[in-house]
């Protein structure tokens, strides 16, 4: 197993103690490194039951096997644990330039226990780690700490990874930041740091892992390089960004807007990329080892009505949370808002779900106070509320879940498992929905990228018959992508052969066939379901559906979602993976 060190960190901030233990060959050759270990461990670590928020539930964070290497999108780090927001297991990956440092300390994962007695930053190299005191940063936002954290350690080349005050005040979607802009945004991870009061984390080191076949990695890195730079969908995104989809999101009627009402948004042109570069400054902006280019480095002008922000975006995902869902139709506005929750730490997907949802609340009577679909002050406001838990932000705080049975709203709510869909109306992208259901983090996009291929036309996004084995073999491929870890946006370069000769190089082992990288990944994902309904045994039911409304309300354009449509896709589903009807894995 040459890709891996064979040993994960343990440390205990009860204690403010670690030790090293060993990862046997059996564990890493059958869940590979990444999404596998980290599952694995989150698994076997947890006890059952376990508050998201105790001491006992651990923090996973590691790379792949392609981290520091010749590797293309290799740049990006995983977190692992029990979200607060789902009561569910929660992965997430972030880019930047952290994955290089988390690799040289040396161990395959570092797992966090326990609870700090008073605010602390860890520093974490190859030969030791140190627990400091952070009690003068306590409260200071994202951006401030990561450059202080990087200051305080003084070490070329240490990456640092930090909450904000969303995090310290157990918002339950707060996030965990580097790079200033890159984040491991969803399930309310940075809670869970913020419960265990780790301010933020540095890491560095100088030890690399060995690879099986180095001389073919290089030229395969070289090779990918020459083919992606020429790539007319790289060239794309390195134009516009992932920014590109709000327009096409609105011509095609999937652009979740007025919280979910509506499928396109009246006046979106005016929160395109085009206009952005219009008003504001963008240059493209890559991590390390990419040629997609995808991150739009925006500066505003001096005149802005917001001069002298920087910001590595809006994403699309901000844009449909805040541009659609709350209606605000400025792009500036948006860039201000999207600045805000990442200096204060909050997710923008469940921020701008969440204020949409109080939007509509105001607009149907069910609170007393008044938030206006399209004000930015409105939005701004409860953004403020939600991170300092003063007043209805105290409820908001909890999820759209919560605030929805608060308030006797449960027929409007959107979510699965309490965490709520990106930009892609699943009404209108079918196998989008059953996407989301089966998520075993919640309504996410990214688990199986369906909307890709549903959006660029591998499958029509009506068709049901044969889509369910479509989507686990999209899901599989991007599970192991997570085991590698790769950036998702590659998933027009290594489709599965690419893929399957990565292994092999990484490996070491030009024997393993694609058969059994999709048998490793059905490990992995049932592994996930397994941990879900151990930690909601009243729930299994429930746990991959999707509300009713979508299948009540239709779009503008007609397109709802048929029930039994979605029941015979959820039953392919599962029947494909081998679980029973109820979707329980069977071994």
């Amino acid at each position: 197993m040459l890709p891996f060190y064979k040993k994960y960190l343990y440390i205990n901030l009860n204690s403010k103690s670690y030790e090293i233990k060993d990862l046997p060959d059996s564990v890493l050759d059958i869940y590979g490194g990444g999404k596998g270990i980290g599952t694995y461990l989150l698994y076997k670590l947890n006890p059952e039951g376990v508050d998201p928020f105790s001491e006992d539930n651990h923090l996973i964070i590691n790379v792949g096997p392609a981290a520091d290497q010749k590797v293309w999108g290799s740049y990006r780090f995983g977190v692992y644990t029990k979200s607060p927001l789902t009561n569910c297991y929660v992965d997430s990956t972030a880019g930047g330039k952290l994955a290089k440092p988390i690799s040289r300390t040396g161990y395959d994962a570092i797992v966090i226990k326990g609870i700090s007695d008073k605010p602390i930053f860890l520093e974490i190299s190859d030969k030791e780690v140190k627990f400091h005191d952070a009690t003068d940063l306590w409260g200071k936002d994202t951006y401030f700490t990561e450059d202080e954290l990087k200051r305080r350690v003084n070490v070329k080349g240490a990456g640092a990874i930090v909450i904000g005050p969303a995090g310290e005040n157990l918002v339950k979607f707060a996030l965990v930041e580097n790079d200033y802009w890159r984040s491991i945004g969803r399930g309310g991870i940075g809670a869970v740091f913020g419960s265990k009061k780790i301010k933020g984390i540095v890491f560095y080191g100088n030890i690399k892992r060995d690879v099986g076949f180095p001389d073919e990695l290089e030229k395969f890195f070289k090779f990918i390089g020459e083919k992606g730079k020429k790539d007319p969908i790289s060239l794309k995104y390195k134009e516009f960004g992932t920014a590109m989809g709000v327009s096409l999101l609105n011509e095609v009627g999937a652009f979740p807007t007025k919280y979910w009402h509506k499928g396109k948004l009246d006046g979106f042109e005016n929160i395109t990329i085009e206009k952005q570069k219009e008003i504001c400054d963008v240059v493209p902006k890559a991590c390390p080892a990419c040629f997609i280019s995808c991150g739009n480095l925006t500066k505003t002008k001096a005149d802005s009505k917001y001069p002298g922000i920087v910001l590595e975006g809006p994403e699309y995902e901000t844009l449909y949370a805040f541009g659609g869902l709350c209606c605000i139709r400025d792009i500036e506005d948006i860039i201000y808002i999207n600045d805000k929750c990442d200096r204060l730490g909050v997710d923008t997907i469940t921020a701008g779900n969440i204020v949409a949802f109080a939007m509509e609340l105001s607009s149907i009577g069910k609170i007393k106070e008044k938030y206006e679909y399209g004000n930015v002050n409105h939005v701004i406001e409860l953004i403020e509320k939600i991170v300092y838990r003063d007043g209805i932000g105290e409820i908001l705080s909890h999820g759209i879940e919560y605030t929805a049975k608060y308030f006797g709203a449960e027929n409007l709510a959107i979510h699965n498992k309490g965490l709520e869909p990106a930009g892609y109306d699943p009404r209108a992208l079918k196998g989008t929905a059953l996407g989301y259901a089966i998520s075993c983090r919640g309504a996410c996009h990214l688990r199986s990228g369906f909307y890709k291929a549903e959006l660029s036309g591998v499958i029509d996004p009506d068709v049901i018959e044969g889509k369910a084995e479509l989507l686990i073999d999209w899901e599989d491929r991007f599970c192991i992508f997570d085991t590698f870890i790769l950036c998702r946006f590659f998933r027009d370069t290594y489709f599965w052969d690419e893929t399957l000769k990565l292994w092999q190089m990484l490996y070491g082992d030009d024997s393993v066939t694609v058969e059994e990288l999709k048998q490793r990944a059905n490990k992995i994902i049932s592994l996930a379901k397994k941990f879900n309904i151990r930690e909601n045994p009243n729930k299994i039911s429930v746990l991959d559906k999707l509300p009713n409304r979508l299948f009540e309300e239709p779009l503008e354009s007609g397109k709802v979602l048929k029930k039994d449509e979605f029941n015979k896709l959820l039953q392919d589903y599962y029947a494909l993976r081998g679980w029973d009807k109820e979707g329980i894995p069977k071994d």
